[in-house]
């Protein structure tokens, strides 16, 4: 059985009706669950609203909606909102971010840990005014990585989110964080036995992050120096953080991570021909039950 639990869909890259089109099909297929990245783009609980109008069953994730972008108080009232709206369908997938972040927004970068700890405390103990249908808790999910933010989720959390992590990495994340906590694992993957295109789809993907030193620090205490994120990522750092292969390869990449301890991989689909759109045939063998 597939052990995906949502696909990353970036809501930035299509026209409403595309959007539209692509969110049916992947409920169609069975897929239980999308995650919007919050890249700067269009606003992601507005476009969460969109998706969750235009679907029945498909739940809709912040992944990750960025706390300088909102105090607590909004973080609150659009998941609320959201929530009320579809049922409960919505689950709030919450980030620091990085340093780039706040400084756009002429913002002072603060203290990581405390910020998360003080951002989803707010959210969970606002008062918001007429609100009846509002299931009594919707999700939270922390992105996190480093040992002390796992342990922020592990206090005010129902799980966390990881990204570009070995399943060493996700092992002591399940340690810090506990029993009964959801542990999601974003995975880049490539069904292809073409290393060179495989390579290429996974570069570009992780191509956004091999600027952030907060990354730099995660991937120097998993064996790898400034040499791997140079010049576009070396093929050893796109292996370690990408899955490419056949099917049946690709699965025991995302094993690795259940077996460490994650609940469930968020499908990251890469296809190896870009030019032709999203995998389908991918996305439809990796599909809950598959």
């Amino acid at each position: 059985m597939s052990p995906v639990v949502g696909v990353m869909t970036p809501a930035d890259f299509f026209s409403p009706a595309q959007l539209i089109e692509h969110v049916r099909r992947l409920e169609s297929i069975g897929h239980r669950s999308v995650w919007l990245p919050d890249i700067f783009g269009r606003e992601v609980y507005v476009s969460a609203g969109f998706i969750l109008n235009h679907t029945s069953t498909l739940k809709v994730a912040s992944g990750v909606a960025h706390m300088y972008g909102r105090d607590p108080i909004a973080s609150a009232q659009a998941a609320r909102s959201l929530a009320d709206f579809s049922g409960g369908r919505f689950i709030h997938g919450l980030g620091v971010s990085h340093p780039p972040a706040a400084e756009m927004r002429g913002l002072p970068w603060q203290d990581p840990v405390e910020l998360a700890r003080t951002h989803i405390n707010g959210i969970r103990n606002v008062s918001i005014l007429h609100t009846p249908a509002v299931p009594p808790e919707i999700p939270i999910f922390l992105a996190a990585h480093g040992p002390k933010m796992v342990g922020v989720a592990r206090e005010v959390a129902d799980g966390i989110t990881s990204y570009m992590q070995t399943p060493d990495h996700t092992a002591e994340s399940r340690r810090i964080l506990g029993p009964g906590k959801e542990l999601y694992v974003v995975l880049p993957s490539c069904v292809s036995t073409d290393a060179s295109a495989a390579r290429a789809a996974g570069r570009m993907a992780i191509s956004i992050y091999l600027p952030l030193p907060a990354y730099h620090r995660q991937w120097r205490k998993q064996g790898f120096d400034e040499s791997d994120w140079s010049d576009g990522g070396s093929d050893r750092l796109v292996d370690t953080y990408t899955a490419w292969g056949t099917e049946n390869q690709v699965r025991a990449r995302m094993q690795e991570h259940l077996d460490a301890g994650a609940t469930g991989v968020l499908l990251s689909a890469l296809n190896p021909r870009p030019e032709l759109g999203w995998p389908w045939d991918m996305l439809e063998a990796f599909a809950p039950g598959n």
